[in-house]
């Protein structure tokens, strides 16, 4: 499907031109079709979603059909928080992947989602993470939103990008933070060596992270974490920074001692925003797991 716009304002962003006029999708879907050469300025390919452009050009858009889904919708119990017409917050558990991927065809929160929405979820993020406007990793637990429909989409996927949905986090790292509370502030970007994992590095995007103790052990400190940004697997890869990576994490920790963890000791514990139809103040908040009281509950307290 073809769509084309003239452009009636000189020096916007290609990429935020088509969103304001075509507000079915996000800018970050554009972005990626004019990447891909499905946009065109003045019928020339236009490959850069930053390009400018002017008044008067003449922008066409080719827009592709839905591709058909294998996800099978799985009854797959949830542990659902809240719910209405528009968007669902899930307390997901430890070990469950979002969204299928390689290694993880079925079993996923998308499964579930698909069977217990009877398929209506938002399909902005493609057929393989419908419903999926942020992500947790598979071995972090709490709190994530998911959509129902492309509008509610799109303006939550503007909402986290203007950081106007507030996250919390609990974390235990490994060994004692002194400080009461602070902020890391470093860029994040991948690794040159390994393509797989997030570093702190010069050339990276923004990225800050705002802690505070809630407690401390001989071999840990329990923390409370706000994101200012959300960069991929950014408290994981801030904490490693430090020299405090979480316990339990395969990729960032040490292998020395995971204390029985099968995956990283971090959970979602609160998400907070306005509700993107109604406007209704949300606020939402999980206890911790079990995993994690349990963790906890076999520390030494510290005093300092």
């Amino acid at each position: 499907m073809i769509k084309e716009f003239i452009c009636d304002s000189d020096g916007m962003r290609l990429d935020t031109f088509i969103a304001s006029v075509c507000d079915d999708y996000s800018r970050s879907y554009f972005k990626t079709l004019i990447s891909e050469g499905n946009v065109t300025v003045g019928g020339i390919v236009i490959t850069k979603a930053g390009t400018p452009v002017q008044a008067g050009d003449r922008i066409a858009v080719d827009i592709p059909d839905p591709v058909r889904s294998d996800n099978e919708p799985e009854d797959i119990p949830l542990d659902i928080v809240y719910e209405d017409d528009h968007l669902l917050i899930i307390n997901k558990p430890q070990g469950m992947v979002v969204h299928p991927g390689a290694g993880h065809s079925d079993g996923t929160l998308v499964n579930a989602l698909l069977a217990h929405c009877d398929g209506k979820l938002s399909d902005i993020n493609g057929v393989l993470r419908p419903g999926i406007v942020h992500r947790i990793d598979k071995d972090t637990s709490g709190l994530m939103l998911a959509c129902k429909d492309n509008d509610t989409h799109v303006r939550l996927a503007k909402m986290i990008a203007d950081h106007e949905v507030v996250r919390k986090y609990r974390a235990i790292a490994t060994g004692v933070i002194k400080s009461e509370k602070g902020t890391i502030d470093a860029p994040i970007g991948r690794s040159d060596k390994d393509r797989r994992k997030m570093i702190v590095k010069g050339d990276g995007k923004y990225a800050v992270t705002h802690f505070e103790v809630v407690g401390r052990y001989c071999e840990a400190t329990d923390l409370l974490l706000k994101l200012e940004t959300g960069r991929t697997h950014q408290i994981r890869v801030h904490l490693h920074y430090i020299g405090h990576p979480i316990v339990g994490d395969p990729v960032y920790g040490t292998k020395k001692n995971s204390f029985g963890l099968e995956g990283q000791a971090l959970h979602s514990t609160s998400i907070e925003f306005e509700h993107p139809i109604t406007g209704e103040h949300m606020y939402f908040e999980c206890d911790i797991p079990e995993y994690y009281k349990r963790l906890t509950g076999s520390f030494t307290p510290l005093s300092i």
